[in-house]
């Protein structure tokens, strides 16, 4: 394959990596706004956001499978059509269960798109796996980012009834991917059939992707716990729903940017070095930001952008380890370390929200900050090709 067009191809997957995480960021800051015009509580909110991450997230393996197995390119265009549908319209929602229903299936367009998307990536990709990788995830972060942003602007300026519209520009490109991005009979082979059963003990019994998935799995603890309960813990402090946008924008696109420049660490400092920094720093990075919320808050504000940069710098590096070692694979494995890691997180947060409400945010967040200093243990036994 000619590398222009490969270029080409890996900027229309990047393009709509970047505008299906815009959707799905939108949520986050105007959740509270959203909560209070139909009237239910923190708890329940917290509830409906990680129902949102189990859609978009803890089914994303077995979408991943169909798309490896089933010989079509149409997961990607339906992924980018619902997140853009759905997520725009849930500010319409007049009650909890519509909301719900609005959530579900924008979550779903997520978890759709992105299995597929990581393997296209791969499949394109003949060298430079770790840029083209850096450069697909770290353009979804910065579309994370400015989800928030984008909504949170919507509501501030015309209200929560105009977010429909926001829809408009995911259609178009949707459509424009359709066009754009080749169909899968003109670049590979028709795969074997498969028994999911299998695939998924094959994954899950390997000891390298073990690893990666609770590494994984670290990650996505700090990121959701950060972007679903601090904006409550705004909104109490009397901030606008342009502020808590704008925080998590710079927390997202710090991580987008982290991302992006991670094969350069990599190069620079190794594997494995750059993953027990992106671990071990977590606890720190927590602590002063909890320290410093109220006497310091420019300072924590800056640790909080800090924090989501060194978070994500591994996430490129770790998916390349897992994609190399099972390649035959390629969805199902993106599935696992994008999704299915997130929506372990999502169980976890579904009580989260509870006890936040009980306990306090920020003592939360510091309990979650702990937990990957310990898992770094297990980052000895990764196996990469520079050790």
């Amino acid at each position: 394959m000619e590398k222009i067009k490969q270029n080409k191809i890996i900027a229309w997957l990047s393009a709509a990596h970047f505008t299906t995480d815009i959707y799905s960021g939108f949520l986050n800051p105007i959740m509270p706004f959203i909560a209070a015009k139909i009237g239910i509580s923190m708890g329940v909110a917290a509830l409906l956001m990680s129902i949102s991450q189990l859609f978009s997230q803890l089914l994303q393996p077995i979408f991943g499978f169909f798309a490896d197995s089933i010989f079509k390119r149409g997961f990607i265009f339906w992924g980018l059509l619902f997140s853009a549908v759905f997520f725009a319209f849930s500010s319409s929602a007049n009650n909890v269960w519509s909301l719900a229903l609005f959530i579900i299936l924008g979550s779903l367009g997520v978890s759709v798109f992105h299995p597929q998307g990581i393997g296209f990536v791969i499949r394109f990709t003949k060298e430079d796996f770790t840029k083209n990788m850096g450069i697909f995830l770290s353009m979804g972060s910065i579309g994370y980012a400015f989800g928030p942003m984008i909504s949170a602007s919507v509501t501030q300026y015309f209200g929560l009834a105009k977010m429909p519209f926001t829809a408009i520009p995911g259609i178009i490109l949707a459509l424009l991917m359709f066009a754009c991005v080749p169909k899968i009979s003109n670049i590979d082979k028709k795969p074997e059939k498969k028994n999911i059963f299998e695939v998924f003990k094959t994954i899950l019994t390997n000891t390298q992707i073990k690893i990666l998935i609770l590494l994984a799995i670290m990650k996505a603890v700090i990121s959701s716990s950060c972007a679903i309960l601090l904006p409550f813990l705004w909104k109490d402090y009397g901030h606008d729903a342009f502020y808590i946008g704008t925080a998590l924008f710079a927390f997202m696109l710090a991580g987008g940017i982290g991302s992006l420049v991670s094969p350069k660490f990599e190069k620079w400092l190794g594997t494995k070095p750059v993953i027990y920094v992106s671990m071990l720093s977590m606890p720190i990075l927590m602590a002063i930001f909890v320290f410093t919320y109220k006497i310091i808050p420019a300072l924590a504000l800056i640790d909080f952008v800090l924090m989501a940069f060194i978070l994500m710098l591994a996430t490129p590096i770790t998916m390349v380890l897992a994609q190399k070692e099972l390649p035959q694979y390629k969805s199902i494995i993106g599935g696992f370390l994008n999704g299915f890691c997130w929506g372990v997180v999502g169980v976890i947060l579904s009580g989260m929200g509870f006890m936040a409400q009980k306990y306090g945010v920020l003592q939360i967040l510091f309990v979650a900050g702990i937990i990957p200093a310990f898992c770094a243990y297990f980052v000895k036994y990764l196996k990469v090709d520079n050790d």
